[in-house]
């Protein structure tokens, strides 16, 4: 995710971080501790958002249905999800917002209740642990009217609607457990006006046209975080193809002002090259198709930044307002390596998402002529004095409000950057591939990443990562933190 393209509005990024605050007091019915044996609970232990995903279960698939109106904006919709019990359930939770009519548990109705993010199911008989559970749920409601903490992530535009955002979205639209620790496939049915274009993640499978209706069907058969699923509806220009070995799939609405457009579809034609250019540093891409979206005026909700869907990142039109901007291009494709294809264990890792998507941008300039990484580098750590508030954020913990910080993004570059100069070019590459390509579970923390970094350059680099992630002060220029040569 990167801040918004305008001046001061770093705050309003952080509004999805101070939701996941107002959930912790509020959202939960009364419940179980996670990890008692023999129920779920709601949270899968993540500090910072302690209600985020559910204990209990892991989901191996989701099949989402929805049929959304824009004229009246609700929607309505049914989804199956495929899970497997990790502990005896006598009962468990779905994080969902929209009002659930109706649930079954392998095929026989089931007692629920709901909270204002909980949804709290008990089927009929217990599953027992290690016992696969299939789950249907059907709900309905108007999305842009959820709202907790007065915030909803769902944005609707002139044209339609858009389901992004970060660190949640899909309780707005699907029941799930809401947490990247939990990554499954999906196939994603919606059906809108046939006058309106969905963009989805992955690959677009078909299209029912049903007169004024039409249903599009897309699938994502890798892994994926369920704040990374995403439905935009809308007036929409689409391109699709294949270019460079990579099935593409852009899309721009028609509405917004003729230049925006211009430089919108220069922006979004360069992706290939920019994931070509990634390849070559982080190692082969690690999905099938890629693409873009531009969603046209929005009308409420909060969207003025960018969020690597993926395979299909979203941008504000704001971005391309005075010219291209392939740098965010470059950014959020880099978040197909480093957030996509491996997610945060826990938010407090954000660094690792932000922080190598925000080095892969440097990386792009030295690439297109620009500054190269390690003038970028220089041009931080030389002029900003111990002193400037630059340095005063824990970026390796920096506290739920502060996940978006531009401190965790660009201090966090600067970690990988002194990583690199501290471990030198091949070790620190070969960490990163290994990373991305050799991870058993597709997750990580700091701490991970620390150990393998020292598995493959032989040295000890506990100080360095103490001295960039764990301290709140600016880093003593030795080649032990990485900063000399």
């Amino acid at each position: 995710m990167l801040t918004r393209p305008v001046r001061g509005l770093l705050t309003v990024l952080c509004t999805a971080a101070v939701l996941g605050a107002a959930l912790t007091a509020s959202s939960a019915p009364a419940a179980p501790s996670p990890g008692t044996g023999r129920d779920g609970g709601p949270g899968l232990g993540d500090t910072y958002f302690p209600t985020y995903g559910n204990s209990g279960y892991r989901v191996g698939h989701y099949d989402v249905r929805v049929a959304f109106d824009p004229r009246t904006e609700r929607l309505t919709g049914t989804t199956v999800i495929r899970a497997r019990a990790t502990e005896r359930l006598t009962r468990f939770y779905l994080d969902l917002v929209l009002r659930a009519r109706a649930v079954e548990v392998d095929g026989r109705p089931a007692r629920f209740s709901q909270g204002r993010h909980e949804l709290v199911v008990r089927p009929r008989q217990a599953v027992p642990a290690g016992e696969r559970m299939v789950v249907r749920v059907r709900y309905a409601g108007t999305p842009a009217e959820r709202t907790i903490g007065g915030y909803t992530p769902w944005v609707t535009t002139r044209d339609g609607a858009v389901a992004v955002g970060e660190p949640e979205i899909a309780a707005w639209w699907f029941p799930s457990n809401d947490h990247p620790s939990d990554r499954a496939s999906f196939d994603v049915f919606v059906t809108a006006p046939s006058s309106r274009a969905v963009l989805g993640n992955g690959v677009l499978v078909g299209k029912d046209p049903g007169g004024r209706r039409t249903t599009w069907h897309w699938r994502t058969r890798s892994q994926m975080a369920t704040y990374l699923a995403f439905i935009a509806i809308g007036d929409f220009r689409v391109e699709t193809g294949r270019t460079g070995g990579f099935p593409y799939v852009y899309a721009v609405a028609n509405g917004l002002p003729p230049g925006t457009r211009a430089n919108a579809w220069q922006s979004l034609r360069s992706t290939v090259r920019v994931t070509r250019f990634l390849a070559s540093r982080w190692g082969r891409y690690p999905f099938g198709p890629v693409g873009g979206v531009v969603p046209g005026h929005v009308t409420s909700g909060n969207f003025g930044y960018a969020l690597e869907n993926q395979t299909r990142p979203l941008y504000a039109a704001g971005f391309f307002g005075s010219g291209p901007a392939r740098s965010v291009v470059a950014h959020e494709m880099a978040h197909q390596w480093f957030g996509d294809a491996v997610a945060v264990r826990r938010w407090k890792h954000i660094w690792l998402s932000e922080g190598f998507a925000t080095y892969s941008e440097w990386l792009w300039s030295g690439h297109t002529g620009g500054d190269r990484a390690d003038q970028i580098f220089h041009a931080r750590y030389d002029n900003l004095e111990p002193a400037s508030p630059f340095w005063n954020l824990t970026i390796g913990d920096p506290g739920p409000r502060r996940i978006f910080d531009n401190r965790v993004y660009v201090r966090g570059a600067m970690t990988a950057h002194a990583l690199r100069t501290r471990i030198g070019d091949r070790d620190f590459f070969t960490t990163a591939r290994r990373w991305v390509h050799d991870n058993p579970d597709g997750l990580g923390t700091s701490e991970e990443l620390r150990r393998l970094a020292e598995r493959v350059s032989g040295e000890q680099l506990d100080g360095l990562f103490r001295a960039w992630l764990r301290t709140a002060r600016k880093p003593a220029a030795t080649r032990a933190n990485g900063v000399l040569g």
